[in-house]
């Protein structure tokens, strides 16, 4: 089974809600829609889902149209960040609902439902209703409900955002491997790089309605194509700033130049942008060979795991991400350490011109 999109797009008034977008989804596949709020995720799964109606384009499931077919014909199932359960169903019930709309046979119901439950661990709640739940057994009501109808396509629309940490952790570990192998479409949105790491699969980068890169997540993760991809697979957000490429070496202004290898010595001279992601900037000089950068602090970030500070340099605020405790005083200057060969370069049009000598 595929799911193709073809020139699908969709303007409301003057606004282009979703630019033309082409994607071919494959059946066991694993799909990540990735990108900040705003950027399209949850219109774009609606319109997959035959909740809107696209502008143009079409929507074919194996080759068959269904752009203007109702959501209740096409066998998909959606779930919602705001999990929906029948409040005067059991659980038992509400995981059921589906197959008795479709009419499948009672003789086959009570086991397909307890094949979900057990899968989501929900057997012993079976006879519980929804306000007798925790907010992680209400989702997972939700999730079994989607997976007991056997769709062709399971939309599921950044599920997890509202659990706490543990539920969510549990969740993302199990969720790949309970859906694998039921020979549908799944299609994931969610605004945590990563998340869309941990997942795995097929990503589709989302940006202000478009779709700027979609392939392999760990392949996208090493190479965007572009800056907005860059910037978009970045969680702190990606450090950027114009530089010059004079000869062998690359300019930050005044304030930082470095020697190019790889990729990045076939430029030519000329202006670009760098990108480096912030946990190659460290407050510790890596094994690889690094740059020191003199920068002022501005903001620090301490957990129990890593040190994040946010730090002046030339006219930009970088970010940098390190394990472990790292002790910074706001407005003090700090040493770090970039890792030339992890740059990426991107072209003035913000294409992807060359990388270092690492994958990122």
């Amino acid at each position: 089974m595929t799911l193709e999109l073809t020139d699908l797009s969709l303007r409301v008034g003057a606004d282009m809600h979703i630019y033309p977008t082409t994607l071919r989804l494959e059946v066991g596949s694993f799909n990540i829609l990735l990108g900040a709020t705003g950027a399209g995720k949850s219109t774009l799964i609606r319109l997959m889902a035959g909740l809107e109606r696209p502008t143009r384009g079409s929507i074919r499931v194996d080759g068959q149209d269904v752009t203007g077919r109702s959501p209740q014909k096409r066998n998909i199932s959606l779930v919602h960040q705001f999990f929906v359960n029948y409040p005067h169903m059991t659980v038992f019930e509400n995981i059921a609902s589906p197959l008795k709309v479709s009419g499948v046979p009672t003789s086959e119901i009570a086991g397909r439902v307890e094949a979900a439950a057990d899968i989501l661990q929900l057997r012993p709640m079976l006879h519980r209703r929804p306000q007798e739940l925790s907010g992680g057994q209400q989702q997972r009501t939700a999730l079994a409900r989607a997976i007991v109808k056997e769709s062709t396509a399971i939309f599921l629309d950044e599920p997890l955002a509202n659990l706490d940490y543990k539920l969510r952790e549990e969740l993302r570990e199990q969720l790949p491997e309970l859906l694998a192998g039921r020979g549908t479409v799944i299609v994931y949105a969610t605004s945590e790089p990563t998340e869309a790491l941990l997942l795995g699969g097929n990503t589709a980068l989302m940006y202000e309605g478009r779709v700027t890169q979609f392939g392999s997540t760990a392949e996208i993760y090493r190479a965007p194509a572009d800056l907005h991809s860059a910037q978009v697979f970045s969680d702190p957000p990606i450090n950027i700033a114009p530089v010059e490429k004079r000869g062998d070496r690359m300019h930050l202004g005044t304030a930082l130049d470095w020697p190019v290898e790889g990729e990045a010595a076939g430029l030519s001279d000329g202006e670009y942008v760098v990108g480096i992601r912030p946990h190659h900037v460290t407050p510790v000089a890596p094994a690889a060979a690094a740059v020191p950068i003199t920068g002022t602090v501005r903001i620090t970030e301490l957990s129990g795991s890593e040190s994040v500070a946010h730090f002046s340099i030339a006219d930009r605020v970088w970010v940098s991400q390190s394990p472990g405790v790292t002790q910074f005083f706001v407005g003090q200057t700090h040493e770090f350490h970039m890792v030339p060969a992890e740059c990426f370069y991107f072209a003035r049009d913000g294409q992807l011109a060359a990388r270092g000598s690492a994958h990122g």
